[in-house]
């Protein structure tokens, strides 16, 4: 596991924490490697831990009754997974699925509860982090309903690029189908028209980019939509 995945300010929100909260949270701050396809919280689930991804990378799934299920959201070293217990609900709808291996801190849902209601910084850091994630939710709602899937997996690819360290992620098939809610034969048809192009790489689970301009030209509008709201929101340098 890299230096980055064992050291908590590489993600932004923890990087961003005042000196007074993040001398109070540092000690309460648990490592967790976070194997490829780890689920860390199912529909109904109460939510014992919100998750601070380093160098990991979380998908958030609506999942139905029938087992398919389609991504709403994808969370990394920008933000924190389990905002819905901080936004008055001990549970959530979605499933968290590890959707690229690497590393995360946890924290008690209870001290998360407690910082949120000091009505300090922190509650307002969150606050804008949680604005910036449900647009990302309802722009893949948009972009699933009206956008082709080759433009689908270019803003997925992207958003993914974001926020890993390097150019390749390791990407099951069967995950990349539950990724945009295909079949895994449309999906890994999806992948070898880019591949043909010349974007990407894809062999055995494994996916290099090759061109990252390239998927930025391909990619419809819903990408740009996406980061340009996360770079207005976050991050905000609030250490001391």
């Amino acid at each position: 596991m890299s230096d980055a995945s064992h050291n908590p300010r590489h993600n932004h929100l923890l990087d961003s924490l005042p000196r007074e909260q993040w001398e109070r949270w540092r000690q309460q701050l648990e490592y967790v490697d976070m194997p490829l396809g780890r689920v860390l919280y199912e529909p109904g689930d109460t939510l014992t831990h919100v998750y601070f991804p380093t160098t990991a990378i979380v998908s958030l799934l609506y999942a139905m009754k029938n087992g398919e299920s389609a991504e709403i959201a994808i969370v990394g070293n920008e933000g924190v997974v389990g905002v819905s217990l901080f936004m008055g609900g001990g549970s959530t709808s979605s499933r968290a699925l590890v959707q690229s291996a690497g590393g995360a801190y946890r924290l008690s849902a209870e001290l998360m509860k407690q910082e949120f209601n000091r009505a300090g910084p922190v509650l307002h850091l969150l606050l804008r982090y949680t604005q910036a994630l449900m647009t990302q939710m309802v722009q893949t709602a948009a972009c699933n309903k009206h956008h082709s899937l080759d433009q689908q997996l270019c803003r997925w690819l992207l958003l993914s690029l974001d926020r890993l360290q390097g150019t390749e992620m390791l990407m099951t098939q069967k995950l990349i189908a539950h990724m945009l809610g295909v079949t895994v034969g449309v999906a890994v048809k999806g992948a070898m028209k880019l591949q043909g192009a010349g974007l990407i790489d894809y062999k055995d689970g494994r996916i290099d980019v090759l061109d990252r301009l390239a998927l930025e030209r391909r990619s419809c509008e819903c990408y740009a939509v996406v980061k340009q709201e996360y770079d207005r929101l976050l991050p905000i340098q609030l250490a001391a």
